[in-house]
Order: C-alpha cells, then sequence, then structure tokens
C-alpha cells in the first residue's frame, strides 16, 4: 500500500522547485535517499524543467546515442538518438552499414502541411453547410493568414480546405480541415489559433455550432518516404531475404504482428523525434493512425524483391517535426544534437527520422529471421542487468561478460556471479 498522506498540496504551483519536491517527499513519505536521487538528476536543469512542466520537482535523463553509417540522399549522416532500449543503435549502425554500397537512404517528401478540425454540429443541412463554407474560401483564407503574418513572411500559410460531413452516433457532422503550410514549425499552435479564429465566423455564415478546434496529428498531407537496397551478400543470402520478406508479409496481413513490428520502426523514429526535443506522442499517434487508415491495422514498412534479387524497403508515414517552437528550440540538448545532424529545415530532420525507421525495421527482421531477437538483444542487455544486480565499477563488466559467454542473460545467475566474484575478492 502507497504511504501517501493526501494527494492535495495546496500552493504547490507556486512553490520554488526545490520546496516542491520538499512538499512531496514529506507527503509521500519519501525516503531521504530518493530526494537525493531526484534533486542530483535535476542538477543544471531543473529552472528549464520548470519553464517546461508544471509542478516539476526533478528531470529524467534519457541516455543519447549516435547512430553511425548512415548515407541520406547522398549525405553522410551521425544521427542522435535518445532511447532507453539496449539494441535500438547497434541495430541502426549495423543496418545503415549494410546498405552503404548501394547509396544508403533515398527519400521524398510531400511538405511541411498540417491540418486543424473544426467541428460544426447542430444544422439540419449539413451538406448544405459544407457547401456554404466553400464559397467562403478567399476569406477563411484570409482570416488565417492574419493569425500568423510571420509564417506567412517565411513562404508559408493557408493552403486549401477541405470538408467532409461525417455520420456519428448523435448525427451528422460537418468537419472542415483548414490545410496550412507551416514551414519549419511542427505547426500545431499555429493550425490551432487559425482553428480558433476562424470557429466563430463558420458559426455566423452557417448557423451551425462549433465545438473542438484542433489539428489533427493524422499528417496524411506531410508524409515522408524512405527506401533503401540491400544486396543479398550483405543480407546472408536467398534464404535470408525470403525468410524476411515472410516476416514482412506476416506482420502485414496480423494485426498481432504488426504491432511488434511497427513498434520496431518506433523504436528508430521515437529515439530521433525525442533526441531533436519533438513530440514523440504526436507522431506514434499519427504514423499508427496512417497505417490503419485503410480500415486495418497492418505493417508500416513495405518489402519487395527486386528484379537482381536484392531487397529492397520502403518506408512511408507522417513526419510532423519542427526545428522552431517549444523543447526544440528552447532546450540546449535538443540543439546540439541538431547541431550533430547539421540539419537547416523541418524537411530534412523529417527525411532522416524516417530512413533510421526504416534502418531499425531491417535489422529487427533480419534479427528474427536469422539469430532470433534475444541473441544480439540480450548480450547488449547484460550490462543493465549486472546493474540491476547491484554491480558496481570493474564488476559491471565481469558479471555482464559471463553472462554472456554463458548464453544466458537472466537477474538470478546475475546475482550468484556477483557473489561469487566478491567472495574471491
Amino acid at each position: 500500500m502507497s504511504n501517501l498522506k493526501s494527494s492535495r498540496i495546496e500552493g504547490l504551483h507556486k512553490m520554488p522547485p526545490e520546496a516542491r519536491l520538499r512538499a512531496v517527499a514529506q507527503q509521500a513519505d519519501l525516503k531521504e535517499e530518493y530526494v537525493d536521487v531526484l534533486s542530483a538528476a535535476a542538477s543544471g536543469q531543473i529552472t528549464l524543467a520548470d519553464r517546461l512542466v508544471e509542478n516539476a520537482i526533478s528531470s529524467m535523463a534519457i541516455p543519447i546515442g549516435i547512430a553511425t553509417n548512415m548515407i541520406v540522399d547522398g549525405q553522410e549522416m551521425l544521427v542522435p538518438m535518445a532511447t532507453e532500449e539496449s539494441s535500438v543503435i547497434a541495430a541502426v549502425c549495423n543496418s545503415a552499414k549494410r546498405c552503404r554500397s548501394t547509396g544508403g537512404f533515398k527519400t521524398s517528401t510531400s511538405g511541411p502541411i498540417m491540418a486543424a478540425q473544426i467541428q460544426l454540429v447542430g444544422a439540419t443541412d449539413p451538406e448544405n453547410v459544407r457547401l456554404k463554407v466553400l464559397e467562403r474560401f478567399d476569406e477563411i483564407k484570409e482570416i488565417c493568414d492574419t493569425v500568423d503574418p510571420l509564417l506567412l513572411k517565411f513562404g508559408g500559410g493557408f493552403r486549401d480546405l477541405d470538408i467532409r460531413v461525417i455520420d456519428t452516433a448523435e448525427g451528422p457532422m460537418t468537419i472542415v480541415h483548414i490545410i496550412v503550410d507551416t514551414r519549419d514549425a511542427m505547426g500545431a499552435n499555429a493550425v490551432n489559433s487559425m482553428a480558433e479564429a476562424l470557429a466563430p465566423r463558420l458559426e455566423e455564415w452557417t448557423k451551425a455550432r462549433s465545438i473542438l478546434r484542433i489539428l489533427t496529428n493524422l499528417a496524411d498531407r506531410r508524409v515522408v518516404r524512405a527506401r533503401a537496397v540491400w544486396l543479398l551478400d550483405e543480407i546472408g543470402g536467398e534464404q535470408v531475404r525470403d525468410d524476411m520478406l515472410s516476416a514482412y508479409y506476416f506482420a502485414d496481413a496480423d494485426p498481432y504482428r504488426a504491432a511488434t513490428h511497427n513498434k520496431g520502426i518506433m523504436n528508430g523514429v521515437s529515439a530521433v523525434v525525442l533526441a531533436t526535443g519533438n513530440d514523440t506522442r504526436a507522431i506514434e499517434a499519427g504514423a499508427h493512425a496512417y497505417t490503419a487508415r485503410d480500415g486495418w491495422y497492418r505493417s508500416m514498412s513495405r518489402w519487395e524483391k527486386d528484379a537482381d534479387g536484392n531487397l529492397v524497403g520502403i518506408l512511408e508515414m507522417p513526419m510532423a517535426v519542427g526545428l522552431i517552437g517549444g523543447a526544440t528550440k528552447i532546450h540546449p540538448t535538443a540543439q546540439a544534437n541538431l547541431n550533430i545532424l547539421g540539419v537547416k529545415t523541418a524537411d530534412a530532420l523529417a527525411r532522416i527520422i524516417v530512413s533510421v525507421g526504416l534502418a531499425q525495421n531491417f535489422g529487427a527482421m533480419r534479427a528474427l529471421a536469422t539469430t532470433g531477437i534475444q541473441k544480439g538483444h540480450m548480450a547488449l542487455h547484460a550490462q543493465n542487468v549486472a546493474l540491476m544486480v547491484g554491480a558496481t565499477g570493474p564488476e559491471i563488466d565481469q558479471v555482464a561478460n559471463e553472462l554472456k559467454s554463458i548464453g544466458k542473460v537472466r537477474q538470478d545467475i546475475a546475482e550468484e556471479i556477483l557473489a561469487r566474484i566478491r567472495s574471491e575478492k
């Protein structure tokens, strides 16, 4: 049972972070060692954390590693990835190395186009409402562009309308999509502000009532595509290629497999998104929704063999990331990682992220089709297990190496090894 006295802490949001931590510790009956851990974890970051989130008491560091061997559209890339999962970065490095001979990853994009939805309800003539709105196109453009003149200055702004009438449990609704070019911003703030400015005018013109006015994370107009070719010699021969294709066919036909297949892709995608201060939840929601857009959940990626028998991988997904606004612009670690990447536009960043997702997918599929996922993953996980059982200093490598040598990376065995090492001292 929890030792919590009460979740009601009067004025917590007004306290400085240090006092806030003390108040939480008192209510939760937190041991002093945990208070020290939280205090140390926030060292140098607590002021920023307090600006970014409400009721901040600490900060949690995620390891950042570098994916090597990446070539994207002819450019050599070092890619920062923020993840706590063993083998993710190693898989990208290995996969990218195996397609360097064919030029690495080639990409294309549909551009930085985002949409916001305005929900109109209560009309007895929803189709008529749709046409009334379309007739006001020029006025709508002026309203939206007036909201964000800076976006307009940089070549962005309102582009189009897409209006649908949908059937719901409470009857038909008219849904107005405003289509906006957000340039190097992710665009949530811009399109949300436009939707909120436009909604009252839509009510005036149509006599319908607006309720929700917010962007959609199904950014199907902001799609990035990446492809790569792996030679048979780099894969391990025809049998490995065919087994990898079989794994893809399985994922594309079965949502149970697709969920894990796609999680592997997102291991790579989300790690770069997080490292650059972008919104991992928005990207993940959009990716999974896009995958199921035809009515069933399937593989995000596509795999086939070319005329020479080589393996071809293709990944096409929404990628609404930005270089300006939010944590991307104000978090010093995100800025440092963007400098490692050397990207100057959101478009360039998006291309890299999708390429990493494809590399991650190749690595997972090849491992599954050959040695199995656990051999490589657990070998890299051995140090984590050593740490879990309390190994310190040189003990960590000793325990990890012995776990790997016997081929069993388990906590109980690690405990026995550590006990023996310490008894021999």
